[in-house]
């Protein structure tokens, strides 16, 4: 299965729970954002060099408590990269973990269709705030278009409690509330899954909430 983590817009928090819920899948990660990565990445190649044909997919594989394909962060690569190879980027990545996590590009932007359009299902990721549900429907309807079933939204960094059921309505699809929690944000950088550091904590359990939802 291949999951595309989508988002309305950037900062809401879409990569760390891209690494987090792989992290509850056992699944590898791989960074989408040919222009923006923010999963880590070490020495040696990268998203841009399978997509431009220099390197496979399995080679760019960087293992840790969660497996990552990262992507390169140079304007150059970018160019180079050609994404219409992601599909048979990602299909040995899915033959080896069995699920597969995409970290999209934010929005709207013509880059970031192209995950949803390869992927067998979509979780959205939005802010608790109103005025960003607008942004959150419009992605919802760009994968509706490319058949990338929504199967779940989450309302990332909440410190209230926000109107789940209305969000869920609009959305159409089930809602997951992620608490604000400084261990989630640190996640990426430290390489510590929050169901791994903390796995009793209210946004663990909302992640592992999360994953369980998901197409088996």
């Amino acid at each position: 299965m291949i999951l595309a983590v989508a988002g309305g817009k950037g900062g809401v928090g879409k990569t760390t729970l891209a690494y987090n819920v792989a992290a509850a899948l056992d699944a590898v990660v791989v960074d989408a954002d040919l222009g923006m990565a923010d999963l880590p990445k070490a020495a040696g190649p990268d998203l841009h060099d399978v997509l431009a044909g220099r390197a496979s997919t399995r080679e760019c594989i960087r293992g840790g408590p969660v497996d990552v394909l990262p992507c390169g962060r140079s304007l150059a690569g970018a160019r180079a990269s050609d994404l219409t190879e992601l599909d048979a980027a990602l299909r040995p990545a899915e033959c080896e973990f069995g699920t597969v996590v995409v970290d999209c590009p934010a929005g709207r932007r013509a880059d970031a269709g192209v995950p949803l359009a390869v992927a067998d299902a979509c979780l959205l990721v939005a802010s608790p705030r109103s005025f960003a549900l607008a942004d959150a429907i419009r992605t919802r309807e760009l994968a509706r278009e490319l058949a990338a079933g929504l199967v779940a939204a989450a309302l990332n960094r909440t410190v209230d409690d926000p109107p789940t059921d209305a969000v869920a309505d609009a959305l159409g699809a089930p809602v997951e509330v992620v608490p604000a929690d400084p261990r989630v944000g640190r996640s990426v950088a430290a390489e510590a899954p929050v169901v791994d550091a903390a796995p009793d904590s209210t946004a663990a359990r909302a992640v592992a909430s999360l994953a369980n939802r998901m197409p088996k």
